[in-house]
Protein backbone atom coordinates (compact mmCIF):
# COMPACT_ATOMS: atom_id res chain seq x y z
CA UNK A 1 0.00 0.00 0.00
CA UNK A 2 2.71 2.39 0.65
CA UNK A 3 4.28 1.74 -2.63
CA UNK A 4 0.94 2.25 -4.22
CA UNK A 5 0.96 5.68 -2.46
CA UNK A 6 4.50 6.67 -3.30
CA UNK A 7 3.93 5.98 -6.74
CA UNK A 8 1.15 7.95 -7.22
CA UNK A 9 2.54 10.76 -5.86
CA UNK A 10 5.65 9.83 -7.86
CA UNK A 11 3.29 10.93 -10.91
CA UNK A 12 3.73 14.77 -11.37
CA UNK A 13 -0.05 15.11 -13.22
CA UNK A 14 -1.61 13.46 -10.55
CA UNK A 15 0.59 14.99 -7.44
CA UNK A 16 -0.16 18.27 -8.91
CA UNK A 17 -4.17 17.25 -9.35
CA UNK A 18 -3.96 16.03 -5.77
CA UNK A 19 -2.47 19.22 -4.42
CA UNK A 20 -4.57 21.19 -6.51
CA UNK A 21 -8.02 19.62 -4.41
CA UNK A 22 -6.41 19.62 -1.00
CA UNK A 23 -5.82 23.86 -1.21
CA UNK A 24 -9.56 24.40 -2.72
CA UNK A 25 -11.24 22.48 -0.14
CA UNK A 26 -9.18 24.32 2.28
CA UNK A 27 -10.51 28.10 0.35
CA UNK A 28 -14.03 26.33 0.56
CA UNK A 29 -13.26 25.56 5.09
CA UNK A 30 -12.01 29.01 4.95
CA UNK A 31 -15.17 30.21 3.32
CA UNK A 32 -17.12 28.53 5.48
CA UNK A 33 -16.33 30.34 9.29
CA UNK A 34 -16.45 33.73 7.33
CA UNK A 35 -20.13 35.36 8.69
CA UNK A 36 -22.33 37.45 7.00
CA UNK A 37 -21.61 41.02 8.37
CA UNK A 38 -24.28 42.30 10.46
CA UNK A 39 -25.52 39.29 11.71
CA UNK A 40 -25.69 37.70 15.11
CA UNK A 41 -24.54 34.52 15.52
CA UNK A 42 -25.39 34.09 18.87
CA UNK A 43 -28.48 32.30 18.65
CA UNK A 44 -27.99 29.94 16.15
CA UNK A 45 -26.81 27.16 18.63
CA UNK A 46 -29.80 26.90 19.78
CA UNK A 47 -31.27 26.38 16.50
CA UNK A 48 -28.91 23.97 15.39
CA UNK A 49 -29.22 21.60 18.68
CA UNK A 50 -33.10 22.04 18.11
CA UNK A 51 -33.03 21.52 14.59
CA UNK A 52 -31.63 18.37 13.87
CA UNK A 53 -33.37 18.42 10.27
CA UNK A 54 -32.15 21.92 8.88
CA UNK A 55 -28.40 21.21 10.20
CA UNK A 56 -28.54 17.74 8.69
CA UNK A 57 -29.63 19.45 5.30
CA UNK A 58 -26.87 21.75 5.52
CA UNK A 59 -24.00 19.71 6.10
CA UNK A 60 -24.88 17.27 3.33
CA UNK A 61 -25.54 20.20 0.93
CA UNK A 62 -21.85 21.91 2.10
CA UNK A 63 -22.83 24.89 3.43
CA UNK A 64 -22.25 27.23 6.61
CA UNK A 65 -25.04 27.11 8.94
CA UNK A 66 -23.19 27.13 12.62
CA UNK A 67 -21.68 30.36 11.55
CA UNK A 68 -24.45 32.37 9.08
CA UNK A 69 -21.60 32.20 6.56
CA UNK A 70 -21.31 33.78 3.07
CA UNK A 71 -21.97 30.62 1.74
CA UNK A 72 -25.08 29.63 4.50
CA UNK A 73 -26.52 27.63 1.51
CA UNK A 74 -24.05 25.85 0.31
CA UNK A 75 -24.73 24.00 -2.79
CA UNK A 76 -28.75 23.37 -2.31
CA UNK A 77 -29.75 26.62 -5.17
CA UNK A 78 -27.43 24.61 -7.09
CA UNK A 79 -28.62 21.06 -6.21
CA UNK A 80 -32.23 22.07 -7.17
CA UNK A 81 -31.68 23.35 -10.23
CA UNK A 82 -30.31 20.42 -11.40
CA UNK A 83 -33.24 18.54 -10.22
CA UNK A 84 -35.38 21.26 -11.80
CA UNK A 85 -33.35 20.71 -15.28
CA UNK A 86 -33.94 16.79 -15.22
CA UNK A 87 -37.58 17.07 -14.50
CA UNK A 88 -37.84 19.74 -17.32
CA UNK A 89 -36.27 17.27 -19.72
CA UNK A 90 -39.30 15.07 -19.32
CA UNK A 91 -41.69 17.72 -19.88
CA UNK A 92 -39.55 20.32 -22.34
CA UNK A 93 -38.24 18.19 -25.52
CA UNK A 94 -36.06 20.69 -26.59
CA UNK A 95 -34.50 20.07 -23.18
CA UNK A 96 -34.90 16.50 -22.92
CA UNK A 97 -33.36 16.43 -26.68
CA UNK A 98 -30.24 17.80 -25.20
CA UNK A 99 -29.83 15.39 -22.37
CA UNK A 100 -29.93 12.65 -25.31
CA UNK A 101 -26.93 14.72 -26.45
CA UNK A 102 -23.05 14.01 -26.27
CA UNK A 103 -20.54 16.89 -25.18
CA UNK A 104 -22.51 19.70 -26.82
CA UNK A 105 -25.73 18.94 -25.06
CA UNK A 106 -24.27 18.42 -21.79
CA UNK A 107 -22.12 22.26 -22.13
CA UNK A 108 -25.62 23.77 -22.95
CA UNK A 109 -27.28 22.24 -20.31
CA UNK A 110 -24.23 23.06 -17.65
CA UNK A 111 -24.83 26.70 -19.19
CA UNK A 112 -28.84 26.95 -18.10
CA UNK A 113 -27.80 25.37 -14.92
CA UNK A 114 -25.62 27.96 -13.96
CA UNK A 115 -28.23 30.95 -15.28
CA UNK A 116 -31.08 29.09 -12.94
CA UNK A 117 -29.13 28.46 -9.87
CA UNK A 118 -28.73 32.22 -9.67
CA UNK A 119 -32.43 33.49 -9.22
CA UNK A 120 -32.70 30.09 -7.18
CA UNK A 121 -30.19 31.50 -5.05
CA UNK A 122 -31.34 34.77 -4.25
CA UNK A 123 -34.87 33.57 -3.55
CA UNK A 124 -33.70 30.59 -1.29
CA UNK A 125 -31.37 33.10 0.61
CA UNK A 126 -34.33 34.89 1.49
CA UNK A 127 -36.41 32.10 2.62
CA UNK A 128 -33.28 30.90 4.73
CA UNK A 129 -32.69 34.45 6.22
CA UNK A 130 -36.35 34.43 6.93
CA UNK A 131 -36.45 31.05 8.99
CA UNK A 132 -33.26 31.30 10.69
CA UNK A 133 -34.10 34.48 11.53
CA UNK A 134 -38.11 33.69 12.81
CA UNK A 135 -36.66 29.94 14.34
CA UNK A 136 -34.28 32.31 16.71
CA UNK A 137 -36.74 34.94 17.92
CA UNK A 138 -35.85 37.52 15.12
CA UNK A 139 -32.44 37.80 16.94
CA UNK A 140 -30.06 37.19 14.21
CA UNK A 141 -31.00 39.52 12.03
CA UNK A 142 -33.09 43.12 11.91
CA UNK A 143 -35.57 42.10 8.76
CA UNK A 144 -37.43 45.44 8.89
CA UNK A 145 -34.34 47.36 7.23
CA UNK A 146 -34.38 45.95 3.81
CA UNK A 147 -30.97 46.61 3.14
CA UNK A 148 -29.67 45.24 5.51
CA UNK A 149 -31.78 41.60 4.40
CA UNK A 150 -30.82 42.79 0.71
CA UNK A 151 -26.99 43.32 1.60
CA UNK A 152 -26.90 39.43 3.41
CA UNK A 153 -29.42 38.34 0.37
CA UNK A 154 -26.55 39.66 -2.02
CA UNK A 155 -23.78 38.43 -0.13
CA UNK A 156 -24.99 34.30 0.29
CA UNK A 157 -25.97 34.15 -3.33
CA UNK A 158 -22.76 35.16 -4.43
CA UNK A 159 -21.01 32.95 -1.66
CA UNK A 160 -23.16 30.03 -3.39
CA UNK A 161 -22.61 30.74 -6.88
CA UNK A 162 -18.75 31.31 -6.17
CA UNK A 163 -19.18 27.86 -4.57
CA UNK A 164 -20.52 26.35 -7.21
CA UNK A 165 -17.84 28.14 -9.63
CA UNK A 166 -15.30 26.58 -7.14
CA UNK A 167 -16.27 22.78 -7.56
CA UNK A 168 -16.01 23.15 -11.15
CA UNK A 169 -12.50 24.48 -10.86
CA UNK A 170 -11.89 21.24 -9.03
CA UNK A 171 -13.38 19.34 -11.13
CA UNK A 172 -11.21 20.81 -13.73
CA UNK A 173 -7.72 21.13 -12.08
CA UNK A 174 -8.47 18.64 -8.98
CA UNK A 175 -9.58 14.95 -9.07
CA UNK A 176 -12.67 13.99 -8.99
CA UNK A 177 -16.27 15.80 -9.27
CA UNK A 178 -15.67 19.38 -7.30
CA UNK A 179 -19.11 19.18 -6.32
CA UNK A 180 -19.11 15.99 -5.01
CA UNK A 181 -15.75 16.65 -2.99
CA UNK A 182 -16.93 19.89 -1.54
CA UNK A 183 -19.96 18.01 0.39
CA UNK A 184 -18.00 14.85 0.97
CA UNK A 185 -15.74 17.36 2.76
CA UNK A 186 -17.96 19.01 4.61
CA UNK A 187 -19.18 15.58 6.08
CA UNK A 188 -15.96 14.45 7.30
CA UNK A 189 -15.29 17.58 9.02
CA UNK A 190 -18.36 16.59 11.65
CA UNK A 191 -16.20 13.17 12.29
CA UNK A 192 -13.96 14.43 14.55
CA UNK A 193 -16.85 16.66 16.38
CA UNK A 194 -18.93 12.86 16.59
CA UNK A 195 -16.46 11.02 17.91
CA UNK A 196 -14.82 13.77 20.27
CA UNK A 197 -18.51 13.71 21.70
CA UNK A 198 -18.56 9.82 22.60
CA UNK A 199 -15.36 10.04 23.90
CA UNK A 200 -15.80 13.04 26.27
CA UNK A 201 -19.10 12.06 27.62
CA UNK A 202 -17.43 8.39 27.71
CA UNK A 203 -19.65 6.36 26.13
CA UNK A 204 -16.92 3.79 24.97
CA UNK A 205 -18.64 0.79 24.44
CA UNK A 206 -21.38 2.63 22.48
CA UNK A 207 -18.64 4.20 20.77
CA UNK A 208 -16.87 0.90 20.16
CA UNK A 209 -20.05 -0.78 18.64
CA UNK A 210 -20.56 2.51 16.43
CA UNK A 211 -17.27 2.19 15.19
CA UNK A 212 -17.31 -1.30 13.98
CA UNK A 213 -21.23 -1.11 12.55
CA UNK A 214 -19.63 1.94 10.58
CA UNK A 215 -16.83 0.07 9.10
CA UNK A 216 -18.89 -3.01 8.58
CA UNK A 217 -21.50 -0.84 6.55
CA UNK A 218 -18.96 0.97 4.58
CA UNK A 219 -17.50 -2.64 3.46
CA UNK A 220 -20.63 -3.63 2.66
CA UNK A 221 -21.52 -0.40 0.63
CA UNK A 222 -18.01 -0.70 -1.35
CA UNK A 223 -19.31 -3.98 -2.50
CA UNK A 224 -22.53 -3.42 -3.32
CA UNK A 225 -21.39 -0.02 -5.37
CA UNK A 226 -18.93 -1.80 -7.46
CA UNK A 227 -21.44 -4.62 -8.10
CA UNK A 228 -22.50 -5.18 -11.40
CA UNK A 229 -23.83 -7.60 -13.59
CA UNK A 230 -22.67 -8.38 -17.25
CA UNK A 231 -25.18 -8.35 -20.36
CA UNK A 232 -23.01 -10.66 -22.68
CA UNK A 233 -22.72 -9.44 -26.38
CA UNK A 234 -21.52 -10.98 -29.63
CA UNK A 235 -20.40 -8.81 -32.23
CA UNK A 236 -19.82 -10.70 -35.64
CA UNK A 237 -18.96 -7.67 -38.05
CA UNK A 238 -15.17 -8.82 -38.57
CA UNK A 239 -16.83 -12.27 -40.05
CA UNK A 240 -16.12 -13.78 -36.86
CA UNK A 241 -17.75 -14.07 -33.05
CA UNK A 242 -16.38 -11.72 -30.67
CA UNK A 243 -17.67 -12.02 -27.11
CA UNK A 244 -17.88 -8.89 -24.82
CA UNK A 245 -20.06 -7.76 -22.02
CA UNK A 246 -22.20 -4.74 -21.23
CA UNK A 247 -22.04 -4.02 -17.52
CA UNK A 248 -25.10 -2.54 -15.70
CA UNK A 249 -24.31 -1.33 -12.59
CA UNK A 250 -26.56 -2.32 -9.29
CA UNK A 251 -26.35 0.95 -7.46
CA UNK A 252 -26.79 3.12 -11.17
CA UNK A 253 -27.93 6.08 -9.61
CA UNK A 254 -24.91 6.82 -7.10
CA UNK A 255 -25.20 9.38 -4.19
CA UNK A 256 -28.14 11.56 -6.29
CA UNK A 257 -31.28 9.81 -4.72
CA UNK A 258 -30.07 10.93 -1.66
CA UNK A 259 -29.18 14.54 -2.02
CA UNK A 260 -32.62 14.32 -3.98
CA UNK A 261 -34.20 13.00 -0.97
CA UNK A 262 -33.01 14.77 1.71
CA UNK A 263 -33.63 18.16 -0.10
CA UNK A 264 -37.16 17.20 0.30
CA UNK A 265 -37.20 15.04 3.70
CA UNK A 266 -36.27 17.65 5.78
CA UNK A 267 -38.41 20.76 5.07
CA UNK A 268 -41.62 19.59 6.84
CA UNK A 269 -40.21 19.73 10.21
CA UNK A 270 -38.76 23.17 9.98
CA UNK A 271 -42.17 24.04 8.06
CA UNK A 272 -43.71 22.77 10.91
CA UNK A 273 -41.46 24.30 13.67
CA UNK A 274 -42.44 27.58 11.75
CA UNK A 275 -46.66 26.82 11.89
CA UNK A 276 -45.98 26.00 15.82
CA UNK A 277 -45.09 29.16 16.71
CA UNK A 278 -47.67 31.41 14.57
CA UNK A 279 -50.68 32.36 16.44
CA UNK A 280 -52.72 31.03 14.60
CA UNK A 281 -54.70 27.33 16.20
CA UNK A 282 -55.39 25.82 13.12
CA UNK A 283 -51.43 26.18 11.87
CA UNK A 284 -49.98 25.71 15.00
CA UNK A 285 -52.30 22.19 15.14
CA UNK A 286 -50.47 21.31 11.75
CA UNK A 287 -47.00 22.51 12.84
CA UNK A 288 -47.09 20.13 15.67
CA UNK A 289 -48.05 17.12 13.56
CA UNK A 290 -45.28 17.89 11.31
CA UNK A 291 -42.82 17.63 14.34
CA UNK A 292 -44.27 14.99 15.42
CA UNK A 293 -44.12 12.66 12.24
CA UNK A 294 -41.31 14.49 10.23
CA UNK A 295 -38.51 15.01 13.70
CA UNK A 296 -35.03 13.89 12.96
CA UNK A 297 -34.59 13.85 16.29
CA UNK A 298 -37.69 11.45 17.22
CA UNK A 299 -38.73 10.25 13.42
CA UNK A 300 -41.97 8.46 13.58
CA UNK A 301 -42.65 5.71 11.49
CA UNK A 302 -44.22 7.05 8.97
CA UNK A 303 -41.25 9.51 8.53
CA UNK A 304 -38.97 6.53 7.85
CA UNK A 305 -41.47 4.91 5.40
CA UNK A 306 -41.65 8.27 2.85
CA UNK A 307 -37.81 9.02 3.43
CA UNK A 308 -37.41 5.16 2.06
CA UNK A 309 -39.89 5.78 -1.17
CA UNK A 310 -38.38 8.87 -1.66
CA UNK A 311 -35.13 6.89 -2.21
CA UNK A 312 -36.32 4.61 -4.36
CA UNK A 313 -38.74 6.67 -6.35
CA UNK A 314 -35.47 9.12 -7.25
CA UNK A 315 -33.30 6.07 -8.38
CA UNK A 316 -35.85 4.83 -10.78
CA UNK A 317 -36.33 8.55 -11.96
CA UNK A 318 -32.88 8.97 -12.37
CA UNK A 319 -31.78 6.02 -13.84
CA UNK A 320 -34.83 6.45 -16.13
CA UNK A 321 -33.04 10.00 -17.77
CA UNK A 322 -29.62 8.86 -17.79
CA UNK A 323 -29.75 4.95 -19.06
CA UNK A 324 -30.80 5.40 -22.57
CA UNK A 325 -31.88 1.81 -23.70
CA UNK A 326 -32.74 2.81 -27.09
CA UNK A 327 -29.13 4.46 -27.64
CA UNK A 328 -27.68 1.53 -26.16
CA UNK A 329 -29.67 -0.52 -28.23
CA UNK A 330 -29.33 0.93 -31.25
CA UNK A 331 -25.12 1.80 -30.92
CA UNK A 332 -24.73 -1.94 -30.17
CA UNK A 333 -26.76 -3.20 -33.47
CA UNK A 334 -24.72 -0.73 -35.43
CA UNK A 335 -21.41 -2.59 -34.43
CA UNK A 336 -22.68 -5.76 -35.20
CA UNK A 337 -23.29 -6.95 -32.06
CA UNK A 338 -26.22 -8.59 -30.12
CA UNK A 339 -27.37 -10.28 -27.40
CA UNK A 340 -27.80 -13.61 -27.47
CA UNK A 341 -31.23 -15.02 -27.53
CA UNK A 342 -32.70 -11.53 -27.93
CA UNK A 343 -33.36 -9.87 -31.81
CA UNK A 344 -31.48 -6.61 -32.18
CA UNK A 345 -33.61 -3.25 -31.71
CA UNK A 346 -36.68 -3.19 -29.65
CA UNK A 347 -36.29 -6.21 -28.20
CA UNK A 348 -32.57 -5.52 -27.12
CA UNK A 349 -33.99 -2.08 -25.79
CA UNK A 350 -36.60 -3.95 -23.86
CA UNK A 351 -34.53 -6.29 -22.14
CA UNK A 352 -32.18 -3.73 -21.12
CA UNK A 353 -35.05 -1.90 -19.71
CA UNK A 354 -36.02 -4.68 -17.53
CA UNK A 355 -32.72 -5.51 -16.67
CA UNK A 356 -31.79 -2.12 -15.44
CA UNK A 357 -35.10 -1.69 -13.60
CA UNK A 358 -34.46 -5.18 -11.97
CA UNK A 359 -30.91 -4.27 -10.37
CA UNK A 360 -32.03 -0.64 -10.16
CA UNK A 361 -35.18 -1.86 -7.51
CA UNK A 362 -32.36 -3.73 -5.30
CA UNK A 363 -30.09 -0.71 -5.40
CA UNK A 364 -32.17 1.67 -4.80
CA UNK A 365 -33.97 -0.47 -2.08
CA UNK A 366 -30.33 -0.97 -0.63
CA UNK A 367 -29.21 2.77 -0.80
CA UNK A 368 -33.01 3.60 0.82
CA UNK A 369 -32.17 1.17 3.80
CA UNK A 370 -28.83 2.38 4.47
CA UNK A 371 -30.03 6.26 4.61
CA UNK A 372 -32.92 4.80 7.10
CA UNK A 373 -31.01 2.53 9.13
CA UNK A 374 -29.99 4.49 11.72
CA UNK A 375 -33.87 5.73 12.26
CA UNK A 376 -34.58 2.52 12.59
CA UNK A 377 -31.80 1.25 15.18
CA UNK A 378 -33.58 4.18 17.28
CA UNK A 379 -36.44 2.84 17.10
CA UNK A 380 -35.79 -0.31 18.23
CA UNK A 381 -33.44 0.72 20.86
CA UNK A 382 -35.37 3.51 22.35
CA UNK A 383 -32.90 6.16 21.37
CA UNK A 384 -31.67 8.67 18.75
CA UNK A 385 -28.69 6.58 17.35
CA UNK A 386 -26.47 7.39 14.12
CA UNK A 387 -23.49 5.22 13.09
CA UNK A 388 -20.16 8.10 13.29
CA UNK A 389 -21.17 9.09 10.05
CA UNK A 390 -24.86 9.28 8.96
CA UNK A 391 -25.88 6.41 6.72
CA UNK A 392 -26.44 8.95 3.49
CA UNK A 393 -23.07 10.87 4.36
CA UNK A 394 -21.48 7.26 4.33
CA UNK A 395 -22.81 6.72 0.57
CA UNK A 396 -22.01 9.86 -0.67
CA UNK A 397 -18.43 9.22 0.88
CA UNK A 398 -18.11 6.34 -0.37
CA UNK A 399 -19.35 7.14 -3.89
CA UNK A 400 -16.51 10.04 -4.41
CA UNK A 401 -13.69 8.31 -2.96
CA UNK A 402 -14.51 5.25 -5.17
CA UNK A 403 -14.52 7.85 -8.31
CA UNK A 404 -11.60 9.72 -7.31
CA UNK A 405 -9.58 5.67 -6.68
CA UNK A 406 -10.55 4.81 -10.22
CA UNK A 407 -9.76 8.55 -11.60
CA UNK A 408 -6.81 8.44 -10.30
CA UNK A 409 -6.19 4.35 -11.75
CA UNK A 410 -6.66 5.76 -15.01
CA UNK A 411 -3.94 8.57 -14.83
CA UNK A 412 -1.63 5.68 -13.46
CA UNK A 413 -2.52 3.77 -16.69
CA UNK A 414 -1.75 6.79 -19.26
CA UNK A 415 1.42 8.07 -17.30
CA UNK A 416 2.62 3.90 -17.57
CA UNK A 417 1.80 3.97 -20.94
CA UNK A 418 3.27 7.30 -21.90
CA UNK A 419 6.41 5.76 -20.53
CA UNK A 420 5.97 2.77 -22.36
CA UNK A 421 6.17 4.39 -25.38
CA UNK A 422 9.10 6.21 -24.50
Amino acid sequence: MIQSVRSVFENEGIRKRIIATLLLVLVYKFLSVIPVPGVNTDGLSAIIDGQKGLSFFSALMGGGLQNFSIILMGLSPYINAVITIQLMGVIVPKIGDMQKQWEAGQKKLTRITRWLTLPLAFLQSYGMIILLNTLAGGTIIDTSDLRIVLMAMTIVTTGTMFLMWLGEIMTEYGIGNGISVIITAWVLAGVPGVIGGHLWAGDYPLFAGLLVATLAIIYVIIKFTEGNRRIPIVYTKTGREEKSYFPIRVNQAGMIPIIFAVSLVTFPSIIGELLARSSGETAGRIGSILQEYFSLANPSWAFIIIYFLLVLGFSFFYVSITFDTDKVAENIQKRGGYVPGIRPGSETSEYFSRVSAHLNFFGGSFLALIAVLPYIMGKFMGQSIDFIISGAGLIIIVAVILDILRKVDSEMKMFDYSKFKK
